[in-house]
């Protein structure tokens, strides 16, 4: 329902422009969401999309401008005047600012701030002195402060003076007068309380914040705990020095689980949307680790080739490979994707390794022995093999079941104990193990049970 409605926004949008009622299109613009508007301004053509934003109603530019992509984004940007630039630039949240400047290209950042406002040029050189991925690199410096000696009535009229210029006034923070935090006050307290009230006096002062250089994903952890709207972040004395917003949270979340997924995939993180990537850019994204698993396969080559009499003796093994390395590679697959999500949500942590593995291997036991049973059956009935084959391939497909769910579930978590990502450990790099792992144990069980 709400795609037929985004639609249908757009094609009003579009005709509108067509048929140049600007006047109109500018009326129903305000009546728009500002995410509305960017997304039917993304399917538009670049003359279309830099026509309709100069359209736009300059008190809603710069919202509608930080909901588009970063490519839209740039082509708006470098097609502006310098000083219509900066103006864009001024009006937008630091935080947003920050995520514009960092992919632009650093003559275009160097010429946008000459033109910004002192205070702008201030508050992004901040932010940019914090490490990629940290909280102080995506926190926003427009939040709503309050001395411990303020009444309701000053803050209020704070609020009243400034809140427009605030990323949010639902949570206002209380300083001291060498601004550390020391507590956080509700709009709606200042709101239901008396005028003449101190702030020090009503403010809640166990305040739960973040540090300027905690990581992005222990920031959402962080979120998801408290459920917080917004969040302070503060330095090495605890002074507060911006907040986060949930708003920026979902956007980590988002960019946290693709980055996970791609590398689960055998894929290097892309920060494009697919329609956006080139061909060439894409190939360069996956080559690395194709390359790299096809070399690590010629392993099992080597296995096959070393076992030749064994498969040339019982040709009918041969029919069963596929299998053994498929079933392994799919239970290795699936306990590593359950650790990594555990790992990444702070479910699980090395401690629990021992936990971990006698789960796993309890599981494995079980799977292994309903799939050998039931291919035990397949193998006498339908394909008439000895008793001797069907137990070969049997006990093969238990034994690689509790190996690859052992390997599953351990390379994980040493990965993240010595530093390396989880998500790299994933199904395509176990797999691979597990292939090879899988096909000593089928020709060392052929060899001691057929004799061959």
């Amino acid at each position: 329902m709400e795609m037929i409605q985004e639609e249908r926004t757009g094609q009003e949008i579009k005709q509108l422009l067509d048929e140049k009622q600007y006047t109109r299109l500018r009326q129903r613009a305000a009546e728009l969401n500002d995410a509305d508007i960017a997304a039917a301004m993304e399917e538009m053509e670049e003359k279309d999309l830099l026509k309709m934003f100069r359209i736009l109603p300059k008190s809603m530019a710069a919202d509608v401008f930080s909901y588009l992509e970063v490519e839209s984004q740039q082509f708006i940007i470098t097609s502006l005047s310098e000083r219509d630039a900066a103006d864009i630039i001024d009006n937008l949240m630091s935080d947003d600012a920050v995520d514009l400047l960092e992919e632009m290209p650093a003559n275009v950042v160097k010429k946008l701030l000459a033109g910004a406002s002192p205070d702008t040029r201030r508050d992004i050189n901040h932010l940019l002195r914090y490490p990629e991925d940290s909280a102080g690199s995506i926190m926003t410096v427009e939040f709503m402060d309050f001395k411990e000696d303020y009444t309701v009535a000053d803050a209020i009229a704070k609020i009243r003076k400034t809140g427009m210029d605030s990323e949010t006034i639902n949570i206002c923070y209380v300083l001291d007068k060498k601004r550390t935090l020391v507590g956080t006050v509700a709009l709606r307290y200042l709101l239901l309380s008396e005028p003449d009230a101190i702030i020090g006096e009503m403010m809640h002062e166990n305040v739960i914040s973040l540090h300027t250089l905690m990581d992005q994903e222990e920031v959402a952890r962080q979120f998801k705990k408290y459920d917080f709207t917004s969040m302070p972040v503060v330095d090495n004395e605890n002074r507060l020095v911006g907040i986060i917003t949930v708003d920026d949270i979902m956007d980590i979340m988002e960019e946290e689980a693709t980055e996970d997924i791609e590398k689960m995939a055998a894929i290097v993180p892309s920060d494009k949307p697919y329609m956006k990537t080139g061909v060439f850019e894409t190939w360069k994204k996956r080559m690395p680790w194709l390359l790299l698993l096809m070399i690590s396969a010629t392993f099992t080559g080597r296995i096959i080739t070393t076992f030749e009499g064994a498969l040339s003796a019982y040709v009918v093994l041969t029919a069963y490979i596929p299998m053994l390395m498929d079933t392994g590679g799919n239970a290795g697959g699936q306990a590593s994707v359950t650790i990594i999500r555990s790992i990444s949500l702070n479910d699980i942590a090395f401690p629990d390794l021992p936990k971990v593995v006698w789960k796993e291997l309890r599981v494995a036991l079980i799977c292994g022995f309903t799939l050998a049973a039931a291919n035990f059956c397949k193998l006498l009935w339908f394909d008439r093999v000895s008793m001797m084959v069907a137990a070969v391939v049997c006990l093969t497909l238990l034994v690689t079941l509790v190996a690859a769910k052992f390997i599953g579930c351990v390379l994980p978590m040493l990965a993240k104990k010595i530093g390396f990502d989880p998500a790299v450990m994933a199904s395509p790099f176990i797999t691979t193990i597990v292939d090879a792992v899988s096909l000593l144990t089928y020709f060392q069980i052929a060899t001691a049970l057929l004799g061959i």
